[in-house]
């Protein structure tokens, strides 16, 4: 096979960490069958692959030279409750492999089989689950978020049993790593502080090089995450998306989005709105995520608290005050988000206020938040009857409007300039629920047809098509209340 020269692994996290890990093997699959292959993503990778059996070394049946398969061990807190150890229970790390442009990847099967934290669970993946991952996260890379992605799904010939039969599936997961905070809080419950010394340095220089020279660098390093997280969920919120579940053992310190299980874009605008079934509380509902990540960035500090305070004695008053900038700090984030979408090229004071009204005002209509964006660049050039159209109260927003136009009327560029500008940062393709459910349905029949035609559209979200215009269409008026699952 070809892997031996092309899939040269680096494995700095085994070198480094001894303890953070367990050893662990692929369970064979029976039967592999490659279902899909992001052919780009693996030349971005430098990751060539055999012209035969590819699914074989895809799915763990034959593994590349150098690769040390390991289950990494971290702890979370899970919808506010802590739980001391959860790790790979699904998933084995292979091993780091650096791209050829000299970024440094984890490459991660998920689906792998049992490993010492399965926890009684049988470590599979349902196909369903994998493509949904492969689906929302090429999603999100066209939507230039900073995202984990999925560099194939193979069937494996076995069938899952969940809540019915699925058939099983191993995905392989490509990552900046999979550092999470529920890893420093694991570590920060170790004997001593070496482990939680070994891994903050480690992380340091892997994500944030920049912050070892630092006066207090495990400081640095709360901040670089802090920011890292503030960036990708003020996006994540720009675009109508909820993550669904972030507990602590999802939050990537590298800022990706990582683990796409229950979560969905928004169909009908709420601050309110979850689409998780264990979600029962709204506790990351849209609204909620950027207090939860305030909540989780609390907890990180918290773990690295001790180093924080040994390398100077007034490090807790000064990690508390960098804390207590977090909601300053993604109120900036989240208007600077949003200007482009509104169509503004310059910066107000007041411009706080406006994206905050915008929101306030749209509580009850039930509007589809895509949409109503693209509705607005439509308004500059046809009237504001196209954004009233989507109301249930027509009328609702006409005081925003107003606020809107006075405000667009103290900058220069003419109506067809700005309107190119917000569709351009506007999506009218996003995964639509419905759609999505209807796409996985299929392919877990044995069909990817619409699977493919919606990877097509999804991963082209600005550029307008006829005969795409059933996609950019909201949720049927009859359509249930979408819900998603973990996929566990």
């Amino acid at each position: 096979m070809e892997n031996e020269a092309t899939w040269r692994f680096d494995n700095s996290l085994v070198r480094a960490l001894e303890g953070f890990f367990v050893p662990a093997q692929v369970e064979r699959a029976p039967a592999p069958r490659l279902t899909i292959l992001n052919r780009a993503l693996a030349e971005a990778l430098g990751l060539a692959l055999p012209l035969d059996d590819a699914e074989h070394l895809l799915v763990g049946n034959a593994l590349p030279v150098e690769a040390e398969p390991v289950a990494l061990a971290y702890a979370g807190h899970q919808f506010g409750g802590f739980s001391p150890v959860l790790g790979d229970g699904r998933a084995l790390l292979l091993g780091e492999i650096v791209a050829p442009d000299g970024r440094r990847f984890d490459l991660q099967f998920k689906g792998s089989g049992r490993t010492p934290f399965s926890r009684g669970g049988d470590g599979k993946l349902a196909l369903g689950p994998a493509l949904r991952e492969y689906l929302i996260s090429e999603a999100m890379a066209a939507l230039c978020v900073p995202t984990t992605r999925i560099l194939s799904v193979v069937e494996t010939g076995e069938v899952v049993q969940r809540d019915q039969p699925h058939p099983g599936a191993v995905a392989l997961r490509v990552a900046a790593s999979h550092l999470r905070v529920g890893t420093f809080e694991w570590a920060a419950r170790a004997p001593g502080t070496d482990a939680l010394r070994q891994l903050a340095d480690y992380a340091l220089l892997r994500h944030y090089p920049a912050a070892a020279h630092a006066p207090n660098p495990y400081l640095a390093l709360v901040e670089a995450v802090m920011d890292a997280q503030i960036a990708l969920v003020a996006q994540w919120m720009s675009l109508g998306f909820v993550h669904g579940v972030m507990n602590t053992d999802n939050v990537a310190i590298s800022g990706e989005a990582i683990d796409y299980g229950p979560c969905a874009f928004l169909d009908a605008y709420s601050a309110r709105e979850v689409f998780s079934s264990i979600d029962r509380q709204g506790r990351y509902a849209f609204g909620n995520q950027s207090a939860i990540c305030h909540w989780n960035m609390v907890r990180l500090a918290s773990a690295l608290l001790a180093l924080i305070e040994a390398v100077d004695a007034q490090g807790v008053a000064q990690c508390q005050a960098l804390l207590d900038t977090f909601p300053a700090r993604f109120r900036r984030a989240w208007v600077a988000r949003m200007r482009p979408k509104f169509g503004l090229f310059s910066d107000e004071e007041d411009d706080a206020a406006l994206v905050e009204g915008l929101f306030a005002a749209l509580e009850g209509q039930r509007v589809d938040f895509t949409n109503l964006f693209r509705a607005l660049a439509t308004s500059l050039t046809q009237g504001d009857d196209v954004v009233r159209d989507l109301l249930r109260e027509p009328y609702a927003l006409d005081d925003w409007l107003a606020d809107w136009h006075a405000r667009l009327a103290r900058e220069e560029p003419p109506p067809e300039e700005r309107a190119a500008q917000m569709n351009a940062v506007n999506p009218l393709y996003i995964p639509r629920n419905h759609m999505v459910d209807a796409a996985l349905s299929a392919a877990e029949a044995g069909d990817m047809v619409p699977f493919m035609q919606v990877l097509e559209v999804v991963t082209h979200p600005y550029v307008e098509r006829a005969d795409w215009a059933d996609y950019a269409q909201g949720a049927p008026a009859d359509a249930p209340h979408h819900v998603t699952y973990c996929g566990t």
